[in-house]
């Protein structure tokens, strides 16, 4: 494998700072799975607080995070409702069904990526014994780096308390959205019963998110937390992240934000690339399959860490992305077409 010099994989691949290193190592540790870890204790609280929800949970990863949330919502035989492409249907092993023997129902996305209303009302089962019963729908947001309308996600709240379903978000990034936006992250997440938050992307802790919402549903959580394994123990080195993260670490999204759209910026100027203007920190580029493959390869050759196939390249900026990475990228994309 080529060194990596300049890392657009994903906001994944963020090192922890000098100073949340430093909170990790001074943090206060109990035991988390019985429940006396003063910094996880710190950690869930702060982000109820921050959310203005009742209680919230820290899991190692969004992945569970998601999985304890559709588990808390349903039971065996039951539905969840979700996009083609969301992550939770689409991109976590399948582990809703496999794990939680939760049936999803995936409904298409439309071009800007939200879901269809009427759609999902006709996709609602209920009373028929024929059918999985449909329990929660299940949002995301951003999706792809791109902020859905909070009018949107109003709408399906309505259709989530019109049919008696809890209303879920993926908010893997929603702290990106609510950058964007330049809305507090409690408005933002208010009509969702539980979130999904992760600290290990943009916010740059090293591993773990948090589920947020309702006390009985964080309680079912807590619960199933222990049955998938995903009970911790001196976890409060790894809270103390995820507290660093919050602290410091979401006010400056904007920069990566801005880094994404003067990257994009600089790749359009090749007619070659079709470049999609970035809301976030996440921008697509597409390109016909063999030079876009052509420039995958040149790319990680000279050290620029991107993922895509068949033409389609996803360049994501984070805290560890600087001015001088972006300028290093775009003048191999220049060298490339020069040549």
């Amino acid at each position: 494998m080529n060194t990596i010099r300049h890392d657009f994989r994903s906001d994944t691949v963020t090192r922890p700072s000098a100073g949340m290193r430093a909170a990790m190592a001074a943090a206060e540790v109990g035991d988390d799975v019985f429940g006396d870890d003063p910094t996880v204790n710190l950690l869930e609280q702060r982000m109820a607080g921050l959310l203005k929800k009742e209680a919230a949970i820290f899991v190692p990863s969004g992945t569970q995070s998601n999985l304890l949330a559709l588990m808390s919502h349903c039971g065996r035989g039951d539905e969840f409702i979700a996009g083609q492409n969301a992550h939770c249907y689409k991109y976590e092993g399948g582990g809703a069904a496999v794990l939680g023997s939760i049936q999803p129902q995936p409904i298409a996305h439309r071009a800007d990526g939200t879901m269809d209303p009427r759609e999902i009302e006709g996709a609602i089962k209920k009373g028929d014994s024929h059918f999985a019963t449909t329990r929660v729908i299940a949002l995301e947001n951003t999706f792809g780096g791109r902020v859905l309308p909070v009018e949107y996600m109003l709408e399906m709240a309505g259709i989530a308390r019109k049919h008696g379903l809890g209303l879920h978000l993926d908010g893997a990034r929603a702290f990106n959205a609510t950058v964007q936006l330049g809305i507090d992250i409690a408005e933002f997440v208010a009509p969702f019963d539980s979130v999904s938050i992760c600290l290990s992307k943009g916010l740059g802790a090293p591993v773990g998110s948090v589920l947020v919402g309702r006390a009985d549903l964080i309680e079912t959580a807590r619960r199933n937390r222990k049955m998938l394994g995903g009970g911790m123990r001196q976890a409060g080195i790894l809270a103390a992240a995820g507290l660093y993260a919050i602290e410091n670490n979401v006010a400056r999204l904007v920069e990566d934000h801005q880094r994404a759209k003067r990257l994009a910026e600089g790749l359009a100027q090749h007619k070659a690339l079709k470049v999609v203007m970035p809301d976030t920190n996440i921008l697509w580029i597409e390109a016909e399959a063999e030079l876009g493959d052509r420039l995958n390869l040149y790319l990680g050759e000279h050290g620029v860490g991107i993922t895509g196939r068949y033409g389609q390249q996803r360049w994501v900026t984070h805290l560890d992305v600087t001015d001088e990475d972006i300028d290093g990228a775009l003048a191999l994309v220049d060298t490339f077409f020069a040549n």
